[in-house]
């Protein structure tokens, strides 16, 4: 299946229902985001945060993912391929990695099983099937990791650590991620005839914890956007709830016309959290805020037309002053999302899961 993607966007804001908010920059440069990203990739096939930095593996596919919409398929196929090679016996990978070996070995539950939303996007927007036959053991042993570390209430505990124990403790965001992982995966498995039965069984669990059961995860983590929009992102808030959600957390993390706070008692405004808050928006159905939100991100790049990956207000100062491939990753998701670049471009939309009947 050919790829068919523009190399620069032209995007242009109604700004009807927010006079005041500043005019919509013209573009972003998808050709210069992708290069960022191809040129961070290390020859092995991995992706780390920037040149000399950590890989760690949830943000390596988020890379990966940003390399697909971009139509750089073979970079993309060299990044799962490293995947294939680095896994755990028990399905698992290292929390962190350094050019010459581990750096972290922490097994996060979410980072495992993120490889499956990496793999349907490739499939959605390529149509090659044989790259998933060849992942297929790969995944299979990384959602079977994930799901070994879920509780009788249906939430899932986020590591084992690097001494071997697990971590009682379960997280929001991570959760969420996981829940947008086994959809997913079982997306995948129905494509190939093989879907395990405990894979539809642990999803109806952890959906059940993430929409009733709020006491199960770490609510010390509240004050971060993701434990806000997470939920909805990954579908299992959707309709009015999602939409309640949205408004009770609006104030607490949106900074009108600049972006959303990482952390809400904290003057940071970071580009992959605004970015995923486009995602999320879009997702439950709300484009034009969607939109409104993708703008003034758009206005927070370097020369080169790559993203920023934060900035600290009133100041405007950069922070970290690193160009993060996964952040510069999650802007060209966004743009897919709002502007249909690839066939995958409902990857996150409610309406798209609901059809496939995959879900809570």
């Amino acid at each position: 299946m050919a790829v068919h993607f523009q190399p620069f966007i032209i995007i242009r804001v109604e700004m009807r229902q927010r006079p005041a908010l500043q005019p919509a920059k013209p573009a972003i440069a998808i050709g210069a985001i992708a290069d960022r990203i191809a040129r961070t990739q290390l020859a092995s096939g991995a992706i780390p945060w920037s040149e000399g930095d950590k890989t760690d593996p949830w943000d390596h596919v988020e890379s990966t993912m940003g390399l697909a919409v971009a139509g750089r398929t073979a970079a993309a196929r060299r990044a799962f391929q490293w995947l294939r090679e680095m896994q755990l016996p028990d399905g698992s990978w290292y929390a962190g990695y350094k050019i010459d070996g581990p750096s972290d070995k922490t097994r996060e539950t979410n980072m495992a099983a993120y490889v499956a939303v990496g793999l349907w996007q490739y499939y959605l927007i390529t149509g090659d099937l044989a790259l998933l036959e060849v992942m297929w053991p790969t995944l299979q042993r990384a959602i079977d990791f994930a799901l070994r570390l879920q509780t009788g209430e249906g939430e899932i505990y986020w590591a084992i650590s690097p001494e071997g124990r697990v971590d009682k403790m379960a997280l929001l965001t991570g959760c969420s991620s996981i829940y947008m992982s086994l959809k997913c995966a079982i997306a995948v498995g129905r494509l190939l005839g093989r879907v395990p039965t405990a894979w539809q069984c642990g999803l109806s669990r952890l959906g059940e914890a993430l929409q009733n059961k709020p006491h199960r995860f770490n609510m010390t983590k509240a004050r971060f956007s993701m434990d806000w929009f997470y939920p909805i992102l990954c579908g299992v808030v959707k309709g009015e709830a999602a939409r309640m959600r949205i408004d009770r957390g609006w104030k607490k993390f949106v900074v009108e016309g600049l972006g959303v706070r990482c952390v809400s008692d904290q003057p940071w405004v970071t580009i992959a959290e605004s970015s995923e808050l486009v995602l999320t928006l879009a997702a439950m159905g709300n484009s034009d805020l969607a939109r409104i939100v993708f703008n003034w991100t758009c206005d927070h790049t370097y020369g080169d037309g790559t993203f920023w990956c934060g900035f600290t207000f009133p100041d405007m100062i950069i922070w970290p002053e690193e160009k993060i491939a996964w952040t510069n990753a999650v802007v060209l998701l966004a743009a897919d999302a709002l502007y249909g670049l690839t066939p995958a471009a409902e990857l996150f939309s409610h309406r798209f899961w609901d059809e496939m009947g995959i879900g809570i």
